[in-house]
């Protein structure tokens, strides 16, 4: 990191606090120095109070802090993007942000499934149905699939929102299963669909 100029803001820096898993901006406060060392000896996120003149560790009274997972000066080393894991609400009143928004992320669970998932790849087969499924390897995965998508066919074909919506999930489920079994992160599959869509 470069040598952080804190003269713009008499000796403080604007510092903007993202969740580092949602990317969404959760509040904005200042740093001086001293707050910024304490951020980065601590792990938590501290800023200086312009109203109490003093050094303040957000979640002190509520438990509620911010864990730092990156600390990032913008391009004129006068503002700090601090990406953060939040233990709880952000904002005074209780709301997820100090914006009003609420903190959520649809693809989160994605990102969870696909450990989950990698993490039974090495479990023993009589552990999970997942467990198992490796076990009996790549073709009986591949099978799953083949037949979780005709089954998601069939049902498209009716009006049953909800066996329609449990053999998506089954798929989706399977679908991710031998991704994982072919060692290819999902990540890989987006990154794909994001180069086709550049190229129309």
């Amino acid at each position: 990191m470069t040598a952080l100029d804190f003269t713009k803001f008499d000796g403080l820096l604007p510092a903007v606090i993202q969740d580092a898993q949602t990317d969404k901006v959760l509040m904005v406060g200042f740093m001086n120095a001293e707050a910024l060392a304490a951020t980065r000896a601590s792990g938590q996120v501290t800023f200086y109070s312009r109203s109490k003149s003093r050094l303040w560790t957000k979640g002190e009274t509520s438990g509620n802090f911010l864990e730092v997972v990156a600390i990032i000066p913008d391009c004129d080393d006068d503002t700090l993007l601090i990406k953060a894991n939040p233990k709880g609400p952000v904002c005074h009143t209780g709301a997820d942000t100090c914006f009003g928004e609420t903190n959520e992320d649809p693809t989160k669970f994605i990102k969870y499934l696909e450990s989950v998932i990698s993490l039974r790849k090495k479990s023993a087969p009589d552990e999970s149905y997942t467990a198992d499924l490796f076990h009996k390897g790549i073709n009986k995965i591949a099978q799953k699939v083949g037949e979780e998508a005709v089954e998601l066919v069939i049902e498209a074909k009716d009006n049953d929102q909800a066996l329609f919506i449990g053999e998506a999930a089954d798929l989706f489920y399977h679908y991710f299963v031998l991704l994982e079994a072919k060692e290819i992160p999902f990540k890989m599959v987006i990154d794909e669909l994001k180069e086709r869509h550049s190229k129309k």
